[in-house]
């Protein structure tokens, strides 16, 4: 069983959160949504409540495979803010597990120079934000374990990508089709 995080904080982009969820979940991850406060109800940048699995500190991280952090503002600033999610995704990337982000939210991997050297994307006029990264517009890029994509119009091909590198491409193709994507 593959796991997965997805950290929402106040703020966040409700579509680039939920759409990696919904996909992954079909595709058979365990999918954990974690509230980085101390509330399990978060709300989103357009006033919609979504109850997460649990809180930061109720969780034990040691065997998830990939973490996601969703876009949005000012979610993702209070991403940005939060130190003990700095500290795991260092330590969770420097470990080779598999970090993705999406929309403004690619910027605190930048902000953590997690992004030096390597390939990237993100809404534009975030790029700023890509510290040290090759800055490119394509929908989803995939650079070593980090997977960058650009917002709400990419949620689909973002968990599509995500469900690849979890899965493989059969995986990712059925689940493409079965919610009747792309051609």
């Amino acid at each position: 069983m593959k796991k997965v995080c997805i950290f929402l904080a106040p703020g966040f982009e409700e579509v680039e959160a939920l759409t990696p969820v919904d996909l992954l979940r079909r595709a058979g991850a365990e999918v954990t949504v974690v509230s980085i406060g101390e509330e399990r109800v978060v709300t989103g940048s357009h006033q919609i409540p979504v109850t997460a699995d649990a809180v930061f500190d109720e969780m034990d991280f040691s065997e998830q495979d990939l973490f996601i952090l969703p876009g949005g503002q000012p979610g993702t600033n209070n991403l940005k803010a939060c130190g003990k999610l700095r500290e795991l995704l260092a330590k969770a990337g420097g470990k080779g597990k598999l970090l993705a982000a999406i929309c403004a939210a690619p910027t605190v991997f930048g902000d953590m120079g997690l992004l030096k050297g390597r390939k990237a994307t993100c809404y534009p006029s975030c790029e700023d934000g890509l510290t040290g990264a090759e800055y490119l517009t394509d929908r989803v890029v995939t650079d070593g374990n980090i997977t960058t994509s650009r917002g709400v119009g990419t949620a689909i091909p973002f968990g599509l990508s995500l469900i690849e590198q979890l899965f493989g491409k059969e995986k990712s193709e059925e689940i493409r089709k079965s919610i009747i994507y792309g051609h």
